[in-house]
């Protein structure tokens, strides 16, 4: 079986290693990026077959950084993962191809990765 590289971009430290840590487990190559910017890094020098993109951030926000994501792959997988459900709200989230509300449990976020890529 491939395996599936995931990029995880979030301001907070402590999310980005739990959200490493549970999707390693789960067997996933997981890459990390703590802000929009280096996120567009990363995704003009390697290919992602999902992106877990943080809304509120600093400097590039989630939304921004999605736009820029889409700019360069129109059919880049995104999953909008915010503390915050009122963006879910946001016309400009629905770019997206999943709205996960932040929580240290993953269950929701692992589903959600599992239904975009079709993984059973």
């Amino acid at each position: 079986m491939k395996t599936i590289k995931l990029l995880v971009v979030d301001d907070e430290e402590n999310i980005r290693i739990l959200f490493k840590e549970e999707l390693e487990e789960e067997g996933y190559q997981i890459e990390l990026a703590s802000n929009g910017l280096e996120a567009i890094k990363k995704i003009k020098e390697s290919n992602f077959d999902l992106i877990i993109l943080d809304i509120k951030m600093p400097g590039m926000d989630g939304i921004q950084a999605l736009n820029a994501i889409k700019n360069v792959n129109k059919d880049q997988p995104v999953i909008l993962c915010s503390a915050y459900g009122e963006f879910k709200q946001d016309f400009s989230s629905w770019v997206s191809d999943g709205y996960v509300v932040k929580s240290a449990d993953t269950r929701e976020l692992k589903q959600t990765i599992k239904n975009i890529l079709h993984i059973t």
